[in-house]
């Protein structure tokens, strides 16, 4: 068979022919009385061969190799054929997502373009530096979904600060963004994004709070509660007394119940609270009126607190007004834990001193 008929029935062209002949990938079997190339039922489907291999995205050398080596074991070029065709992906990836924000901002023009490039540039930096200036130097031009996939995957915390606070100044609603990042399965991840829902106002950043306080994350739930606590959101009490039993973060647990006890009924609530916690039967019928004051860490509501955490749940009741926290202190001054005992019988003293 002639080069133009193999052409034709091949597919490939009789100019590629002729280079992979130049290559020596392909030798046609014989020639006609006239010179003319003539190739065989074996030299066609050597050709299809090579298109197939081509395919995989094997170079012309990598094929005669496979096809003229015995020895030749595809595995390990496959894997890294394989390893290629990841990063390709992920660089077109990474260039499509690119391509998106910059169309989101709505440039007016080339300049629009090229500042936005720069400061996404700035953002992907190996320099924290130079990340923490791109964050300090955002505008409106920056997209949030860049602003959100910054915050979540920046380790410095310097750089992660400014990076917040530039998600919170910019007035665009990363919320649902930052909502996704609760659910990523890397706990670095997780409490980043819940920190930066802390930092944004509104309504709906306070209704993911309020949903991560049953988050299965003891960090997630630690960081919502504490948010939920400044603004005032009662909901985060039970949280907030889990954290003062576990010793995590348990000072900045108590400032926030001291915060959250600026009314009579919450003050007492939270004083029951606590007086369940410390397995005692002070605080005007507080198991009565409290029954269920664990949260979703599923801590039991009596009696098994251990004597650390005693002592600092008498602690956090220094800034509980009212006098269910009162009463709770006296009969806690008679404690037969020594530590719980002083620690109610100075808190009494500087009450009396109030």
């Amino acid at each position: 068979m002639l080069i133009g008929e193999v052409a034709r029935r091949s597919g490939v062209s009789a100019r590629m022919l002729r280079h992979y002949e130049s290559l020596g990938l392909l030798r046609p079997s014989g020639r006609t009385g006239s010179g003319y190339r003539e190739y065989s039922g074996e030299d066609i489907r050597r050709i299809f061969h090579i298109e197939s291999l081509r395919s995989l995205g094997l170079s012309l050398r990598e094929i005669g190799r496979a096809l003229d080596d015995p020895g030749f074991t595809p595995s390990a070029l496959v894997d890294d054929l394989i390893r290629q065709t990841r990063e390709r992906i992920a660089a077109e990836t990474d260039l499509l997502t690119r391509l998106r924000r910059i169309d989101a901002a709505e440039p007016a023009g080339w300049e629009d373009v090229l500042q936005i490039v720069a400061v996404l540039q700035a953002l992907g930096s190996k320099s924290p530096a130079a990340r923490q200036r791109a964050a300090l130097s955002a505008g409106d031009e920056v997209p949030v979904e860049a602003l959100v996939e910054a915050v979540l995957r920046e380790t410095e915390p310097n750089v992660a600060g400014a990076l917040r606070w530039a998600l919170a100044r910019s007035g665009a609603d990363g919320t649902a963004l930052l909502a996704k990042g609760l659910d990523s399965p890397v706990p670095a991840v997780r409490e980043r994004a819940v920190r930066s829902l802390a930092e944004l106002a509104g309504d709906e950043p306070t209704a993911h709070l309020r949903d991560a306080l049953a988050h299965p994350d003891v960090v997630v739930r630690g960081h919502a509660a504490l948010a939920l606590g400044t603004r005032g959101v009662a909901d985060a009490i039970p949280v907030l007394i889990d954290m003062i039993v576990d010793g995590r973060n348990d000072t900045d647990a108590a400032d926030a119940l001291s915060v959250l006890a600026s009314d009579t009924p919450t003050a007492d609530r939270i004083a029951d609270g606590l007086v369940n916690r410390l397995g005692t039967g002070s605080g005007a019928g507080a198991a009565q009126r409290l029954p269920e004051v664990g949260g979703p860490a599923g801590h039991s509501t009596h009696g098994t607190t251990e004597a650390p955490a005693r002592v600092r749940l008498t602690q956090s009741l220094a800034d509980i007004p009212g006098d269910t926290a009162s009463r709770a202190l006296i009969e806690l001054s008679q404690d037969a834990d020594r530590a719980v005992a002083v620690t109610a019988t100075y808190l009494l003293r500087l009450r009396d001193a109030d």
